[in-house]
């Protein structure tokens, strides 16, 4: 197998999918018609002018949605409709253009990366803004809104992400805390052992959900990942089953949103969740690198790709972290640039 340069015709398609999951519009055609796109300063031009087109919304739904696994929430049947009566279907959809909205802006206004999970801000409407807590927000338009005071902003508060990684009538720590692991910090754990004891739910007298993992926890087989898990997933138990701010569980007990990791990291609550991935910042920025040559290549990401995932997060470092920076990386690489032919 050897690499073959693309013609400026196969550049364009390529731009365009990557971009827009669409065909190319009428300037990316006329740069490919005259060969100019070959050009890196063309390329440059044109990557940057798509980026801020209003397509990229296929990108924030596909690209994201795909990475943080919030792809196909307009449908999601996961929630037990008697427990949760308030989640409406119209709920639904403004929670899952909540998410959509913030990716898109993010990706046109070309934001710093990190403001995935760390921005204060997101894009809600009246009535989302109703069943978050926020005051002073009017009308069925989705405004972008600072929602610090409600523990949430960017992607950590957003209820698409914190129904879709609960239960169908109950939160889970551990489902959250796995998500964390692998979708935001990639590090996944494995699989649990076919001998791994399910957790008990709930009795007559139920004990806190804390309570039921640390005795689940005291297992051998279930404590290597669960030390790793639960942390993290306890530090977003003031969210419900539904993403609503709670002070105590379905049972009365207090929340407590604490959790230490085994090297003696802690945390407590959404700040101190913040604060943890802001120290791991590199594992996130990898993550996203990685997943992002994955998709703009459409293949799994391989041994080779090493450098160009360091060059990715060196372009950011040195541009303000800036979402452009990263892609701009990827359409000039060798990678990108080339195909494979016998």
């Amino acid at each position: 197998m050897v690499d073959v340069p693309l013609n400026s015709w196969e550049l364009a398609s390529r731009l365009s999918f990557f971009l827009w999951s669409s065909i190319p519009d009428e300037s990316l055609r006329q740069a490919a018609a005259n060969g100019s796109l070959l050009k890196p300063g063309v390329l440059r031009e044109q990557t940057l002018r798509m980026l801020k087109d209003r397509k990229t919304e296929t990108m924030a739904k596909q690209f994201t949605g795909q990475w943080l696994e919030f792809d196909g929430f307009a449908t999601h049947t996961g929630v037990d409709a008697n427990k949760f009566p308030e989640f409406t279907p119209e709920l639904r959809r403004d929670m899952s253009k909540e998410t959509v909205s913030f990716f898109t802006y993010l990706i046109r206004e070309d934001r710093p990366v990190r403001e995935i999970v760390q921005a204060d801000y997101s894009f809600i409407n009246e009535r989302l803004a109703k069943f978050y807590g926020v005051p002073n927000v009017t009308g069925d338009e989705f405004k972008k809104v600072s929602v610090s005071a409600q523990q949430r902003g960017g992607l950590l508060g957003m209820g698409s992400i914190l129904t879709k990684t609960s239960r169908p009538h109950r939160t889970s720590p551990v489902v959250r805390g796995n998500w964390l692991l692998a979708a935001v910090l990639g590090t996944p754990t494995p699989p649990p052992p076919s001998d791994v004891p399910e957790l008990e739910e709930a009795a007559d007298k139920p004990e806190s959900m804390r309570a039921r993992l640390e005795m689940h926890r005291a297992h051998v087989a279930c404590s290597s990942c669960h030390d790793r898990i639960d942390p993290l997933g306890f530090v977003l138990e003031s969210f419900d089953g539904i993403g609503r701010l709670r002070t105590v569980d379905e049972a009365g007990h207090a929340i407590d949103t604490s959790g230490k990791l085994k090297d003696g990291s802690t945390m407590n609550g959404v700040a101190g969740l913040r604060k943890y991935l802001a120290d791991h910042e590199d594992q996130f920025l990898t993550l996203f690198c990685r997943k992002m040559v994955g998709y703009a290549l459409g293949r799994r990401v391989l041994p080779t790709d090493k450098v160009l995932i360091q060059k990715m997060k060196s372009e950011m470092q040195t541009n303000e972290g800036k979402f452009s920076a990263a892609v701009l990386s990827v359409v000039q690489s060798r990678q990108f640039l080339d195909r494979r032919s016998d």
